[in-house]
Parts: C-alpha cells; structure tokens; sequence
C-alpha cells in the first residue's frame, strides 16, 4: 500500500465512531453539525470514519457542541500495543468488539432503546431490564 493511502490510524477510528455515536444521541445531523464548524458534512463523514484526523482545537470545539467532556471521544479507546511479543500483536485489540455495540447504538433500534432506557430514573427497574433483555437473550440460544 502506498504512503498516500495509509490506513487510519485505530485512535482515529475510534475518535470518529464516537463522534458519530455523540452526534446520533444528540438527533443531529452531519450537516447541521458540518455547520456548527463551518466545514461540509463530507469533512464530518471523514472525521467519523477516521479518514481524516480531528485536530485538538477541532476537537474541543465539538466537544464544546457536544456539552461533553473531550475525554468522551477517547472513553473505550483500543490498546495499541506498540511492542508485539508482550502477549499481543501491536494494532487492535479491542476495535473488534466495540465496533457492534457503536454498531448498534447508531441503529435506528439501538438508538430509541438508548433514548427510553435513559429516561428511566429508577435503577431498581432499569435493572430489572437489563435482566430482562439477558433472560431473553439466553432463551434464543
């Protein structure tokens, strides 16, 4: 593969896939966002699949958007393992199995479930969901 068409950088990826999960929780669009920071919704697309890198100052200012911490986008960030040989190849190791659960928040049912779920207040029922969903889980087996 040639330099000019590297892969993104994992760290990247992840920032954008959070930027993306924010944005959907949020109900707001790539352009309205694009908007926001005067740039195109095309610019917002890059950013989200970690094709282009999100700069510091970039990256504050969504967060400043966002009404979220910066450490938000880099929450569940995966290990690079820069010293193969320690027990992992360097590259990813958690990328694969965050990638369904950003997956799915992003879906249309992952989003309206979120969206209810937050609205319960009271965590003896939230709980009685979670082992709720679990149980029926378990039963498709």
């Amino acid at each position: 593969m040639a330099d000019n068409q590297r892969k993104p950088n994992p760290i990247d990826i992840h920032v954008g896939s959070r930027l993306r999960l924010r944005r959907t929780m949020m109900g707001m669009s790539q352009e309205k966002l694009g908007t926001q920071l005067g740039i195109t919704f095309q610019q917002i697309q890059k950013y989200e699949k970690g094709t282009n890198r999100i700069g510091a100052s970039r990256l504050h200012e969504i967060a400043s958007i966002f009404r979220t911490p910066i450490s938000y986008f880099y929450e569940d960030a995966p290990n690079i393992n820069k010293n193969p040989g320690e027990g992992q190849e360097a590259g990813f190791s958690d990328v694969a199995s965050s990638d369904y659960v950003v997956d799915f928040l992003s879906s249309s049912e992952g989003l309206q479930l979120n969206r209810a779920f937050i609205k319960i207040e009271n965590p003896k029922i939230r709980k009685r969901i979670i082992d709720l969903v679990k149980e029926l889980s378990n039963s498709e087996d």
